[in-house]
This record gives C-alpha cells, structure tokens and sequence, in this order.
C-alpha cells in the first residue's frame, strides 16, 4: 500500500478517536479533539499532494480518499450539532449534497467517467475544515468566525452541488428515465 493510501486509512482511523475525546470530559479533551481532527485534515492536503507528486494515483484512493473526508467532516459536523453549535438542517443541507455528488461519481465511474474536484468542491472541503477547527474548540472568542465560515461553506455546498450536476448532466441520461 502507497503512502497517499496509508495516510487515507489512517484519517479514518482517526475520526473515532477524535469522537471519543469529544467525549470525554476532562479539562483539554475539546482541544486534543480538535487537534486530531486538524491533523485528520492536514492528511486530507497531504494524501493528495503525494498522490498526484509521485503519480500514485489508484483507484483506491479515488474511492477511499472522498470517503474519508466526508466521514471526517460530517462526524465533527454531528458531534457540533450534538453540542447546539450549529443547526441540524444546515448539516443535513450538507450530508445531503455530499450523498447526491457521490452517487452522482458512482453512476459517472460506471460509464467510465472521472468527475474531477471543481474548485468550487474545494473551496467547499476548505470552508468545512477551517470552521469545524475554530467552532470544535469551544473557544468562545473563534465561535462568530467558525459560524460566519460555516455559513459559507453551507452556500458553497449548495453551489457546488448544483455546479457539479449541470456540468455533468449528460451522466444522468436524463431522457431515459
């Protein structure tokens, strides 16, 4: 197994540790929780940096890589739900979209056709990750950024959902349904 794939793994492997010290409570559990999902996320930049650095693309990491970093984003997402941060539909807004796009790749793998990350998409994964880091804190001075941000990347989970599927309709077959 390459290093981008191992690092993938070990992004999952950290989600449940994250969880358990969000959790626990104990003076400093809320900001080692939050360290390990920072550097869950920094695996996130890093897996696909070394991947596409020394062409160890595979299909493995095309599949596990996304699917690692939903399940990162939306435990944090759940957990910040759990302590009142932020409101369940906006979540929802969020596991909906990423639920549609993936089905949507699935269908496109299956013609043999690669959706690329748009920048949008990007731009989405980064606005999640900065305002899960500052809201998971609990730091009461970072909370109207972490929301203002996670605001944000709610409109650009919207947007991008929307950019991916009007770019890639022709995937959809739409006139044989």
């Amino acid at each position: 197994m390459n290093t981008p794939n191992k690092l993938t793994l070990i992004r999952t492997l950290m989600v449940p540790i994250f969880i358990i010290f969000m959790y626990l409570d104990f003076e400093g559990s809320r900001f080692i929780a939050t360290a390990i999902f920072a550097i869950a996320s920094f695996t996130d930049f890093l897996d696909g940096y070394l991947a596409r650095r020394d062409n160890l693309v595979t299909n493995f990491g095309k599949f596990a890589d996304p699917l690692a970093d939903k399940i990162l984003v939306c435990s944090a997402m759940i957990m910040l739900v759990s302590y009142n941060e932020i409101p369940a539909w906006a979540v929802i807004i969020i596991i909906a979209r990423e639920f549609t796009i993936t089905g949507f790749r699935i269908i496109a793998a299956s013609e043999n056709i690669t959706i690329a990350a748009s920048p949008l998409g990007k731009f989405k994964t980064v606005t999640q990750l900065i305002s899960n880091i500052l809201l998971l804190t609990g730091i009461e001075t970072l909370r109207p950024a972490g929301i203002g941000i996670f605001y944000l990347s709610v409109l650009f989970t919207a947007i991008s959902g929307i950019d991916y599927l009007i770019k890639n309709k022709k995937v959809l077959d739409l006139e044989n349904i």
